[in-house]
């Protein structure tokens, strides 16, 4: 049950903007939501559509599409600046 990861060129900016320590942990993270799109931790947002996941005070924002076997990444950043 393998699911394909999509990272738009924007959030690989975002990413790559983040201190070396935390990109490496948010790059572990993404890989294995290829593997389970809803790991233990993750939410779903509410408010508005979409999951996240939390690496340290930095949060992943994803959407899950069960049909395509998809997970499109929306949002990379610090928790603070995130939600906005």
């Amino acid at each position: 049950m393998s699911y394909r990861v999509f990272i738009p060129k924007s959030v690989h900016k975002q990413i790559n903007k983040l201190p070396a320590s935390v990109s490496d942990s948010v790059v572990s993270k993404l890989n294995l939501l290829q593997e389970n799109p809803r790991p233990v931790g993750s939410l779903k947002m509410q408010g508005s559509e979409g999951w996240r996941i939390r690496v340290g005070d930095y949060r992943i924002i994803f959407d899950i599409d069960d049909k395509e076997k998809a997970v499109v990444i929306r949002r990379v950043g610090h928790r603070r600046e995130i939600y906005r």
